[in-house]
This record gives C-alpha cells, sequence and structure tokens, in this order.
C-alpha cells in the first residue's frame, strides 16, 4: 500500500527559499506572502504557487504584488542529424496548454527546483518527453546566466541547453509522433520531428523561439537563421 506524502510547506520549498533570497540579497524587505493557491507534486513537494507578496524596495516602494512562483526550467533543442545525408531534424513535443487551449508544439523542457542540477533535470525530460536516452554530459549550455521570461509577474528563470546525435534516417523517424502521454502531471505529449524551420513555424512558445537562434548562433549555422 502506497503512503502518501505530506504537502511540502511553502517556506520549505527550495524555489520559495531561492526566491526569498534573491529578494533580500537585492535589498527588497518582504513583510508578509499570502498564499491564493499552491499545487503540490505526487510526492508533496511544491510544484508552483500562485501569491501575494508585501515587500518593500530599497527606494522605498511597493513592489508589485502578485507573483507565480514556478522557479526554474531547463528546455533541450534536440537537433538529430541524418548520418548519410547532414541534414539535421528537431523534436518537438506537442500538448494542449492553458494559454489558449490549442495544441502547442514546443522543445522538451522541465520544472527545475533550486536544489536540482538543470542538465540531469534536462537530460531525465527528454526521456520522459521524447524518449531519448542522454545524460547531462550530452547536452550543451546555451545561457551562462538566469533568463525570466515574465519579470513582472514570476519568479521563473530558463537554462537552454542543446543536444546533436547522428542516426540513420529510419532511427530518426522512429521519434516521430509517439504517444507519451503522462497522466500524473496532466500532460498527453505526442512528439514531432521536422526540420528547424518547419518548427520555427510551428513553435509559439517564445522561449522556444528564442532557443532556435540560440542554437543557431551557437553552432555558426547562419544559413539556417536566414530561413527563420
Amino acid at each position: 500500500m502506497t503512503t502518501k506524502q505530506k504537502p511540502e510547506a511553502l517556506e520549505d520549498a527550495p524555489k520559495f527559499k531561492f526566491w526569498k533570497n534573491q529578494m533580500e540579497t537585492n535589498g527588497l524587505k518582504i513583510n508578509g506572502v499570502s498564499e491564493k493557491y499552491v499545487r503540490h507534486r505526487h510526492n508533496g513537494e511544491v510544484l508552483f504557487a500562485m501569491l501575494e507578496v508585501d515587500a518593500d524596495t530599497p527606494e522605498g516602494d511597493k513592489i508589485p504584488p502578485a507573483l507565480f512562483l514556478k522557479g526554474h526550467a531547463a528546455s533541450v533543442l534536440v537537433c538529430l542529424i541524418d548520418k548519410d545525408t547532414q541534414e539535421k531534424f528537431v523534436v518537438l513535443v506537442r500538448q494542449r496548454r492553458i494559454s489558449d487551449g490549442s495544441h502547442t508544439y514546443e522543445h522538451p523542457a522541465g520544472m527545475v527546483d533550486a536544489d536540482d542540477a538543470p542538465d540531469d533535470v534536462a537530460a531525465r525530460e527528454l526521456g520522459e518527453e521524447i524518449g531519448l536516452a542522454a545524460t547531462a554530459a550530452d547536452l550543451t549550455k546555451l545561457n551562462s546566466k538566469l533568463w525570466f521570461p515574465s519579470t513582472g509577474t514570476s519568479d521563473e528563470a530558463m537554462h537552454f541547453f542543446y543536444l546533436e546525435r547522428a542516426l540513420s534516417r529510419s532511427e530518426i523517424m522512429a521519434f516521430h509522433h509517439k504517444d507519451m502521454g503522462n497522466a500524473s502531471e496532466f500532460e498527453r505529449i505526442t512528439t514531432v520531428v521536422t526540420t528547424l524551420p518547419e518548427a520555427h513555424k510551428l513553435v509559439t512558445n517564445v522561449n522556444g523561439l528564442l532557443i532556435h537562434f540560440l542554437y543557431l548562433q551557437h553552432v555558426g549555422d547562419y544559413e539556417t537563421m536566414k530561413l527563420l
């Protein structure tokens, strides 16, 4: 019989403690935090939270109070290279998102708690979301510091990586239209294999669009960049 894990208290969550420390390091005084909604993982850990924050800035102002506490996330551009033709393909994940309810196309990604290694999380997500076995050593980091997609309302910070792997065409296409549904995390994922220019047309997530340019710049593929 499985014992249900006790829900983690917000103040004990690594992502909350990291956010609070960063706020105080940057000179803010936190007077109070009001929990509006907290969602936990199946193991009891805090996944994210909607909070109202009462905090003073060093300039004597109040910081805007709405905070979507999400923590860090890691995103990986997977580039599979045809051994014979050297043609490049990327693997996307297709799933419905609450932004507008539509099917969206994104790169494999996962949430990272402050005490996790982002590259370990990224490698694990490749196995869970697209069925690709990889380790942290297989990944190359694309940003040297944390980047924040929504500085006004969330603490979410991104770690971007890429992985290149040479495979036969049949091995590459084996990643196309795989059902990777995961009901425990309210996800139903299907994989999609496509070229990077076509992926750029499909992706509407800003992080996904950014990682295209970061990858192409890093590998010096400016010809493909012109096609985006």
